[in-house]
């Protein structure tokens, strides 16, 4: 089996340890706040490396769509591991939807030509779960969502993926899409020396719109952000009726 080219997208969201907090006006904060790259996108990223040191995949290309910032997480990438990386820039307020990233990905494959596309299930910041499937639509690639396990086999991908019944195994011809679920691997952390190693590696920036991403309003917009209402203080009952008489009288049984 020939070694294959490996396309992965990655997401630059807010760090998962930081408390996102809502800013005045109904958004989320993000000015002055840690981002960091998208952990389901990591996995990928870790599958798609481990292929090419297994000698099945010959380059691994991370890239993403956003603005300039966006470099950072792609330097990131390169010190876990990929090859190079490639950033779809888009201008500040731009819209970023799945539709967007799907559509700067699907003009990738077509310069790039790569063999299959891993992406991570879903992303932190807005739980969106679209993008590898409409990615797959666009190019009318196979996908292998949710994937547990991925195995390369001469022409195609075997991908094991979780569903509500347990599991289930898929046989998917290349070129495919996949995405990436939480137990697919463990990342390996960027060491200090592959950080130095990263900023030597290639970065190019493509405007967006030289993919085909539209410029236009964006289809979805988010008409405001709450934070939940605190909680309120517990109360210790001292018996299992009194427990029950005061869930009656909230109307809770």
């Amino acid at each position: 089996m020939a070694a294959l080219r490996v396309l992965v997208g990655v997401k630059r969201v807010i760090d998962f340890a930081v408390k996102v907090r809502v800013a005045p006006g109904g958004a989320v904060q993000t000015q002055g706040v840690k981002h960091s790259l998208n952990p389901f996108c990591e996995i990928a990223l870790e599958e798609a490396v481990r292929l090419r040191e297994a000698g099945t995949a010959s380059e691994v290309i991370a890239a993403s769509l956003g603005t300039k910032a966006c470099q950072e997480t792609l330097r990131t990438a390169l010190a876990m591991g990929a090859d190079r990386a490639v950033l779809a820039e888009l201008a500040e307020g731009a819209p970023a939807g799945p539709r967007e990233v799907a559509t700067a990905l699907a003009g990738l494959v077509k310069k790039l030509q790569p063999q299959l596309v891993l992406l991570g299930k879903q992303a932190i910041d807005d739980d969106c779960n679209q993008t590898g499937q409409l990615l797959a639509a666009m190019l009318d690639w196979p996908q292998g969502t949710f994937a547990s396990r991925v195995q390369l086999e001469s022409g195609g991908v075997l991908v094991e993926r979780e569903v509500d019944g347990g599991l289930e195994t898929l046989r998917l011809r290349l070129p495919a899409v996949l995405t990436a679920d939480l137990r697919l691997n463990e990342p390996r952390y960027a060491t200090l020396p592959n950080i130095m190693k990263a900023k030597k590696k290639p970065l190019e920036v493509l405007p967006a719109a030289d993919l085909g991403v539209p410029a236009g309003p964006p289809r979805l917009k988010v008409l405001q952000v709450q934070e939940p209402p605190p909680r309120a203080g517990g109360e210790k009952v001292e018996s299992v009726e009194s427990l029950l008489g005061k869930l009656r009288h909230a109307g809770r049984i």
